[in-house]
């Protein structure tokens, strides 16, 4: 299969176009949502990424970096025999939150094929991101409206959902 490249750029710009609308979109849905939401979430999702290729883009890992929990830590160093301490002073750094992230991106695991060397123990963050399918997408529209910026699945997602909707 020959894989066609995901103009990112393109995205953001209609992503960005398109904020005030998606804004209020998703604003209505927290007001007053379908009974079957999550239901018709879970089908624009599959739909979604049926079209896409992460693996075309691998933006996210470019340049998002994920917060590591305790549980992804110890997965991961665990995944490269490593102790703890080596692991974090080797790939992590605490961030202005608390939080502990990559000291840089892009991801040290992204290869220049756009995969993940970790993706069987990859961090809970990449697993669920762009957090298109889940319950109560409501409750989350901060975030979303942001990941159509960096994300093209994520921009697609909630024009689909428009269109369903």
């Amino acid at each position: 299969m020959v894989q066609v490249q995901i103009d990112i750029e393109h995205y953001k710009q209609l992503a960005q176009q398109k904020q005030g609308e998606h804004r209020k979109f998703l604003a209505g849905l927290k007001k007053k949502a379908p009974k079957d939401l999550d239901k018709i979430v879970q089908q624009v999702h599959q739909e979604v990424f049926e079209e896409i290729d992460c693996t075309a883009c691998a933006n996210c890992c470019k340049s998002l970096g994920p917060l590591f929990t305790e549980a992804d830590i110890t997965r991961i160093a665990k995944h490269f025999r490593m102790k703890l301490p080596v692991f974090e002073d080797l790939y992590l750094k605490v961030d202005e939150d608390g939080d502990k992230v990559f000291q840089a991106m892009p991801c040290p695991f992204l290869g220049e094929d756009n995969l993940c060397s970790i993706y069987d123990v990859r961090p809970k963050a990449c697993r669920e991101f762009p957090h298109t399918d889940r319950k109560k997408i409501y409750q989350i529209n901060h975030l979303t409206i942001k990941n159509t910026l960096t994300c093209p699945a994520a921009y697609l997602f909630v024009e689909k959902l428009k269109e369903r909707l």
